[in-house]
């Protein structure tokens, strides 16, 4: 049977968000996840998406020096891409498919790592001013802290250092951008350093948001000294980090004071790769940057054992404060989190909403009547002014609205009314161009603001604006009723959201695929109006986890400024200590506590913060599998005075399964399972002084379905003035391993080739490998429902099953794999007839590839699941293909 597929690279989430969606649930039962699918999805015609490589880091376990020797050995070609020599012992190449096997079993290799390319996701007006009320960064700016002889650095899309509000003159005497070739605001009294690894024109996606070959892959990086802005992502979030208002319409950040380091990583578009980040994290601990915010997030990378992940604790380990983005995947499930946020020292940022918007409005007829809304990212912004009739495409009850292709002319010079669901924005929004429209107005189906994006190739080139579910169903019933006309209008306003406050339906879920808690803690990421180049208008508003970070970053920055002699790896948990979690977004008013491993601590509160006295670390208890955990915290108490903190305990919101980790995803949502056990109700610590408290906590099996997530928080309350302290914690409940990683499900695992760039059929039976082609390769096609610890594909005999050598048989061997982010998403895996092979009786010397005859043979894959026991066969999944007939010409 033959069925043609798709290979995409994966997304690694830019952290602006690509789709808000919200989380409605019933207490107890099923919380059905509404909305689109946050990345890659199936594409016509049966096609299915790969995630798989084409570059990777190789981590030595010894120099690099013996690498080179051995990989002369074996034969292996390869592009050098970076070497690295602080943060990470090892190199980052190009491999074509059929040379990576080769690295199985080289001695000088401790390790393999894809690169993940990076998806570049603009988005689409509420105020920082209200956001930064939100985190107590007002109160904390009241007092005086600013974040003045604080040095942040921003890994982004590198920053406009014109705009006013970031030091600059406000005029772009150089409107090039980024060719090497900048004005005097650079270096600048704000913008002091910063460097552009990539160039303009970068690209690292070497296929489209429909799987197509990318005409704009450029994946070589040209750097240059200027890291000005061409896109606005980055210039987005050093506003929030640390914008100072220039002028009336300026925008105030967390801390206005603070200096910037400005790296950037993308080009005017496209994508990057994280090779590229860790290049760039290493040149900010060279430039001696005190915080280092990264709005960016490898989706289901979330080991943190990664290269980017590790990387960034390591920086931390200098005496640098590392905060991350979480990442944007909400609608793809649990264990959704993603590198470098989920790094054991990284601060990994969820967000929550934003308590107002400030919208411009459209009106409709017959009565006038205005409705705001909000510029999609990645099409024109809406005109102010013109008439267009207006049409729609379903009803406030269509799941699929849109989301089928239309006749050409269906929709001609009208304004598109289209309910989310089912499919991408961008496939929506692309039907609608492709059928005609002039412009498309898109509404929520859950209550809530929107801000999507239809960012993709081919572009779209038509507004899209989106609405409320509310304001939709309103304009469906005109519709209805009759010929509408919408009229653009430049009026604009602020108005209150109703999901201000809490957890952004786009945040993602935790824990890390060792069973880690994150993330970390949170920040107004929905809806954030922030600095914007002055080439596209110096202001936007934009929602994402990426928005999330740079809030934490900045309050990490007047924490630094008040205590300026605070180690880096204190600021989590003095930050976790002061943070105020949140109402449970699936039914606030029910008045529980949202999932501790989506929100971690809760909402940062800096001015707390600054203020306390008192220190609870460690700032998180993660408790592994298992029926519940226990713990020791040690409580620091640096007040002239003895203080005591009576202790109590309060339950989150427990998640139920999540099977398969795919979106649309479905998970029942408990409370109540916990019951918490202290060494004492209370602690008295002497001034100066420290005390502890030992805590265990055990969870009924019975009130929870196996495989839950569950987590709560340790509450200290001093006496002496009734101050809260928290401590979050989160565990899984019962045996890990029963997670299926690699399940048999048509068409996977399987056999494939690869019939052309980005296309592979399932192979025939009794097809027979020439290995002569692209196409004459057989690959191991692998669909990972989660994270796997550890990945080995072997060669043996077809007839007896023996392995073609005793030490050398596997001819893939990779460690800390993600899971896939769609249920038709995939892993390719090629072998070109050949293993390893060494003269040195068993030992790994003398290396060299060796072909193995024709003959027929099998594969054998297995999977080591996440937090098992390589020498317990039950934590290994297997799977062997069918027997592989080679006959080269």
């Amino acid at each position: 049977m033959e069925i043609a597929f798709r290979r995409a690279r994966r997304a690694f989430a830019f952290c602006a968000v690509a789709a808000i969606v919200a989380v409605p649930a019933a207490l107890g039962g099923a919380a059905e996840q509404i909305g689109e699918v946050n990345g890659p999805a199936a594409s016509a015609g049966g096609s299915l998406v790969s995630d798989s490589s084409s570059m990777y880091f190789i981590e030595f376990s010894g120099s690099k020096a013996d690498f080179t020797s051995q990989a002369k050995e074996a034969g292996l070609r390869y592009t050098e891409r970076y070497s690295y020599g602080k943060l990470f012992n090892g190199i980052s190449v190009k491999l074509g498919s059929a040379e990576r096997g080769k690295l199985a079993g080289f001695s000088s290799v401790k390790a393999v790592w894809p690169v993940h390319t990076i998806a570049l996701e603009p988005t689409s007006t509420t105020d920082l001013a209200t956001a930064i009320v939100q985190t107590g960064a007002d109160l904390a700016q009241a007092a005086g802290w600013t974040g003045a002889g604080v040095k942040v650095a921003i890994m982004d899309t590198g920053t406009d250092y014109n705009h006013p509000d970031l030091g600059g003159d406000g005029v772009d005497s150089d409107p090039t951008s980024s060719d090497g070739v900048f004005d005097n605001d650079f270096p600048g009294s704000r913008v002091i350093t910063g460097w552009d690894f990539v160039g303009n024109a970068y690209d690292a996606s070497e296929f489209t948001t429909t799987g197509a070959p990318n005409p704009l892959y450029s994946p070589t990086p040209v750097p240059d000294p200027d890291p000005d802005d061409c896109n606005g992502h980055g210039t987005h979030v050093s506003g929030i980090v640390g914008a100072s208002p220039a002028s009336a319409s300026g925008v105030k950040g967390v801390a206005p004071d603070v200096k910037f380091g400005a790296y950037r990583v993308f080009g005017c578009g496209g994508s990057t790769t994280d090779d590229v980040m860790l290049a760039a994290m290493e040149r900010a601990q060279a430039d001696g940057m005190d915080v280092l915010n990264m709005s960016i997030g490898d989706a289901f990378n979330n080991w943190p054992q990664s290269p980017t992940a590790r990387a960034a604790s390591a920086l931390v380990d200098a005496g640098m404060v590392v905060v991350a983005s979480i990442g944007n995947s909400g609608a793809d499930g649990l264990y959704s989190a993603g590198a470098p946020g989920v790094g054991d020292k990284v601060i990994g940022t969820a967000s929550y909403d934003n308590t107002h918007i400030r919208q411009v409005i459209f009106r409709v007829s017959p009565d006038g009547r205005g409705f705001p809304f909000g510029n999609a990212a990645g099409a024109p912004p809406a005109p102010t002014s013109g008439t267009l009739p207006m049409a729609k495409t379903g009803t406030p009850t269509t799941a699929n609205d849109g989301c089928t292709a239309a006749p050409a002319g269906t929709y001609a010079g009208k304004a598109v009314l289209i309910r989310r669901g089912t499919c991408t924005f961008y496939v929506k929004a692309f039907n609608a161009m492709s059928a005609g429209a002039a412009a498309v107005v898109l509404y929520n189906n859950v209550a809530g603001a929107l801000s999507p994006t239809v960012a993709g190739t081919p572009p779209i080139t038509i507004p899209v604006v989106a609405i409320t579910a509310a304001d939709g169903a309103v304009i469906d019933g005109r519709i209805a009723a009759g010929p509408t006309t919408l009229t653009w209008t430049n009026e604009e306003g602020t108005f209150l959201n109703p999901t201000g406050g809490l957890i952004s339906s786009f945040s993602s879920y935790g824990m890390t695929a060792d069973l880690i808690l994150k993330p970390d803690i949170g920040a107004p990421g929905g809806l954030i109006r922030s600095t914007y180049p002055l080439e596209q208008g110096s202001y936007a508003t934009i929602s994402g986890t990426s928005m999330a970070s740079p809030h934490v970053a900045g309050a990490a920055a007047l924490l630094k400024q008040a205590r300026p002699g605070l180690a880096a790896s204190d600021f989590r948990a003095i930050l976790q200590n002061s943070a105020d979690p949140k109402n449970w977004s699936g039914a606030p008013a029910l008045g529980f506590l949202d999932f501790v491993h989506r929100q971690g601590a809760g909402m940062v509160d800096i001015d707390d913060a600054i203020a306390s006295t008192t220190t609870v670390t460690p700032g998180k208890l993660s408790f592994g599998e298992g029926t519940g955990g226990s713990g020791t915290l040690s409580i620091a108490n640096a007040s002239s005075s003895a203080q005591t903190y009576a202790v109590s305990h309060v339950a989150a919101v427990a998640s139920g399964p999540n099977p398969p980790a795919i979106s649309p995803f479905a998970f029942g949502v408990f409370v109540g399972s916990q019951v918490p056990t202290f060494s004492s109700s209370s602690v008295t610590v002497p001034a100066g002084g420290t005390g502890s408290l030992d805590v265990s906590i055990a969870v009924d099996p019975l009130s929870l379905p196996a495989q839950a997530q569950y987590g709560g928080y340790v509450v200290l309350t001093r006496q002496s003035d009734g101050q809260v302290f928290r401590v979050p914690y989160a565990g899984f409940l019962g045996d890990y391993q029963s997670i299926v990683a690699m399940p048999s499900r048509a068409p996977f695992p399987a056999i494939g080739k690869e019939t052309a760039i980005n296309t592979f059929s399932l192979a025939a039976p009794t097809e027979v490998w020439t290995l002569a082609s692209m196409d004459e390769i057989p690959n191991v096609l692998i669909h990972f429902d989660h994270q796997v610890r550890r990945l080995e594909i072997q060669v043996v005999d077809a007839a007896t099953g023996a392995p073609l050598h005793p030490v050398f048989s596997n001819v893939y061997e990779q460690d800390y794999l993600s899971r896939n982010q769609t249920a038709t998403g995939f892993f390719a895996y090629p072998w070109a007839g050949g293993r390893l092979h060494s003269n040195g009786q068993g030992s790994k010397a003398g290396l060299a590839w060796k072909t193995v005859p024709d003959g027929q043979y099998k594969l054998i894959a297995k999977a080591l699941k996440a937090l098992g026991d390589s020498s317990t066969p039950s934590d290994w999944e297997s799977w062997t293909s069918p027997t592989i007939t080679i006959d080269r010409p």
